[in-house]
């Protein structure tokens, strides 16, 4: 059976290379909304890796993506984008916190 949310959204995409937007209009004041919301974004993005999609997309990861990223890459990739991106950003000062999540210790 097919759920759709109870607040509007719409999706836009590129035809070419399957990138698509997910725009949802929320009440900022309802935590209910903000739960379903959450909860497909989850969805969306399992489905996309479950097909060989990507949980990121032209804009990036973002710090709602990064939750995704160990499970789509794995922690030896990003352990090694960490590296990588220490090199060229040794202060930390491009985008701290946006882009990587931090280590499972």
């Amino acid at each position: 059976m097919q759920t759709f949310p109870s607040f509007p959204t719409c999706m836009v995409g590129h035809v070419g290379d399957g990138n698509f937007h997910v725009q949802m209009l929320l009440d900022p004041d309802s935590e209910a909304e903000w739960l379903e919301a959450e909860a497909l974004n989850r969805r969306l993005v399992h489905r996309a890796l479950s097909m060989d999609g990507t949980c990121t997309g032209e804009h990036g990861v973002g710090l709602h993506k990064m939750q995704f990223m160990s499970e789509e890459h794995g922690e030896d990739a990003l352990d090694l984008m960490r590296q990588i991106k220490r090199v060229f950003d040794p202060l930390n000062i491009l985008n701290p916190g946006k882009v990587l999540p931090p280590p499972i210790v």
